[in-house]
């Protein structure tokens, strides 16, 4: 018998249970519709981290102070204060493999503009700081360098703060504001940048000279942070071990002692939360893929019932000529196509609904091509894997029992 004959009554078979065979099939289409989308939604959450973290900056450097052994009693890092304007002087003079270097101060506190007033943070840095982050101004100028010699109250506002300070379509540039009960002019506006990877509102920020938040507000010659920028990204390796060594001489510390700071790079964090998000799309896609299972199991179950019900077919077509392998190709065909059409519509229903999640929910997506083949290239194994049993249980029936089978 030919295949095309098998691939027709294989057809004709499965026609006469419309219903039974979409159920059967339903497994599939949700297993391979949830395989596609959960790929795809970890392969945007992946690319959307990668590119928020490079748009910060992919060759910036960030030093925070460290815990340190002091007489045998470990200091939480948290509270040990190591950064200081001798240290900004160091790697500015000996860092040549660096472009700019701004330390970092913040506090967070009551932003008031007449009886407005919203909790914001404000970050004192260098004007070499907008640079090193990428941050543009959509109106206004950067403070300077003389602001940053004077403790000048001036500040750059974002997006968020503007929001809750200011009438809708008010120009807040010339303005004052107060945060605590220091007054800042502000001069600029930043453009906004929404969230970050951390979900963090970055617009949710003033930015002002870091001696006018050490002196006016914090009190403290500390910094808490130190960023800078190697001269390209391929430099960052060697930026980083410069960095190191200057900050090591630059706080006296000896061979065998400790670093009293960390120095971390924007490609170390991007590799630490692609891994995390690549783990998380593996566990959903094994999860997603659970579906396949049962949606095979289900073909295996709906297999042995048809050839339950079509014994007496069997045997018939036996007596008259078909052989045992004839019988098994046209019941293995049967299941194939299952779970090909199965996984067919599931490919549908995958895209259909990732472009669902990332038009209503706004999440990225990305969907992998190697998904959509590796998720339909498994259901057509899957078809042949559970059909094959029942389907060699039929080819192995004695016709002349199946005959009298009622």
């Amino acid at each position: 018998m030919n295949i095309l004959n098998l691939f027709q009554m294989a057809f004709r078979a499965l026609a006469r249970n419309k219903l039974r065979t979409f159920l059967t099939m339903l497994g599939i289409i949700i297993g391979v519709a949830a395989v596609i989308a959960m790929v795809a939604i970890g392969q945007g959450s992946k690319q959307s981290i990668h590119d928020q973290l490079s748009s910060m900056g992919s060759n910036m450097i960030i030093v925070l102070p460290s815990s340190n052994i002091n007489g045998g009693v470990k200091i939480a890092g948290t509270s040990f204060q190591s950064l200081t304007v001798k240290d900004i002087d160091a790697l500015q003079k000996k860092g040549s493999y660096i472009t700019d270097v701004s330390p970092s101060v913040s506090t967070k506190g009551q932003a008031i503009n007449g009886a407005l007033n919203w909790p914001t943070t404000i970050q004192g840095v260098y004007p070499s700081f907008l640079n090193i982050r990428k941050l543009t101004l959509r109106d206004g100028i950067p403070f300077s360098d003389n602001d940053l010699l004077s403790s000048a109250k001036v500040c750059l506002i974002g997006q968020t703060v503007i929001d809750n300070l200011f009438a809708k379509g008010e120009n807040p540039i010339g303005k004052v504001i107060r945060f605590g009960n220091i007054p800042f002019q502000i001069i600029g506006i930043l453009d906004p940048k929404g969230n970050n990877a951390f979900g963090q509102d970055q617009d949710d920020i003033l930015i002002a000279p870091c001696t006018t938040v050490q002196n006016r507000i914090l009190a403290s010659i500390y910094y808490q942070n130190i960023f800078a920028s190697a001269i390209n990204e391929a430099s960052t390796d060697s930026a980083t071990a410069q960095v190191t060594a200057i900050l090591r001489e630059s706080h006296r510390l000896k061979p065998a002692d400790e670093d009293d700071f960390r120095v971390r790079t924007q490609e170390e964090l991007i590799k630490t939360l692609s891994s995390t998000t690549g783990l998380l799309t593996i566990l959903l896609t094994v999860i997603a893929g659970i579906s396949l299972v049962i949606g095979g199991i289900g073909i295996m179950n709906i297999m042995y019932v048809s050839v339950t019900e079509r014994t007496r077919e069997i045997g018939l077509r036996m007596a008259i000529g078909a052989r045992g392998r004839d019988i098994l190709q046209q019941f293995l065909i049967e299941a194939v196509l299952i779970s090909i059409t199965g996984g067919l519509i599931g490919v549908s229903v995958g895209i259909l609904s990732t472009t669902l999640v990332t038009y209503f929910l706004k999440w990225p997506t990305i969907i992998s091509q190697s998904s959509v083949v590796v998720s339909f290239a498994v259901c057509a194994v899957t078809g042949i894997f559970f059909g094959y049993y029942p389907a060699l249980k039929a080819s192995k029936l004695d016709p002349i029992d199946a005959l009298r089978y009622e």
